[in-house]
């Protein structure tokens, strides 16, 4: 990432431009493409292809991005991904095993970090933590993203970190379900069909209007870009969002596993 980043900033030096002057030709963010010179953020085969035609560099950063090597195509957990979410349009998270970050409390955080094996510290737990809670605000911003969340029934009756962390966790759920733009559906359990029986999955949309998906396995992570792959996952989530029961229908089990 780092070196297909300095050839971008190389083409675009050498054409005679800002970064300002280019994201405005390929109308996107100048962040965008400080974050890509820098190696911080992939550059996506669509956006390859288009400074490709305002540099004249004949397809040499689409062939880059082609033939990136898997170990940058798979980064390291979630930090570019994160780059991403706190930008997105819209946001639409499927999760069959635990709270999605967006909507955990700090207590539930730290016993969802307190489970991992190996142990963490008590000073990576915190960092962790910390690292977590700094992204609650994505859903109060000014402008935040449209945001959809898919969780299954399993996840809110685990009661990770006690009694008293399941129910501020489930308190959480709830009021979160009021926050203008956002919406959440339980996956109740004891269905016949499932459309998300593979994994959880996130799908987002960049202010560029690119589609991306992000997924996590036990020991390593990975942005889709792939127009076709995301598309499949987009048709999933279309799929998941008609067998969850709907917004009325799960502030009822909310409010239910309350005791209201």
């Amino acid at each position: 990432m780092k070196m297909v980043g300095k050839l971008v900033g190389r083409f675009r030096v050498c054409a005679c431009l800002t970064q300002a002057q280019l994201a405005s030709q390929a109308k996107v963010q100048p962040e965008t493409i400080a974050s890509i010179e820098q190696g911080r953020r992939p550059l996506l085969p669509d956006l390859a292809r288009r400074l490709d035609e305002l540099l004249d560099t004949k397809k040499a950063l689409e062939t880059a991005v082609e033939n990136m090597p898997e170990v940058d195509l798979i980064p390291a957990w979630a930090e570019r991904y994160m780059d991403l979410e706190r930008e997105a349009l819209a946001l639409s998270w499927f999760e069959n095993q635990v709270l999605p970050g967006l909507l955990q409390t700090e207590n539930y955080a730290r016993a969802v970090f307190r489970t991992d094996v190996p142990a963490l510290s008590e000073g990576e737990i915190e960092e962790r933590v910390a690292a977590r809670m700094n992204r609650m605000d994505i859903l109060h911003q000014t402008e935040p993203p449209t945001a959809s969340f898919i969780i299954s029934e399993a996840v809110l009756r685990d009661r990770l970190g006690g009694d008293t962390v399941y129910m501020e966790m489930l308190r959480h759920v709830r009021e979160c379900t009021e926050i203008p733009g956002v919406t959440i559906q339980i996956m109740p359990l004891g269905r016949s069909t499932h459309a998300g029986l593979s994994g959880p999955f996130i799908l987002l949309e960049t202010p560029e209007h690119q589609r991306l998906a992000y997924t996590e396995t036990q020991r390593g992570s990975q942005l889709i870009s792939a127009s076709g792959d995301v598309s499949i996952l987009e048709r999933k989530y279309a799929m998941l969002r008609t067998q969850a029961l709907n917004i009325e229908e799960t502030r009822a089990l909310l409010d239910q596993l309350l005791g209201e």
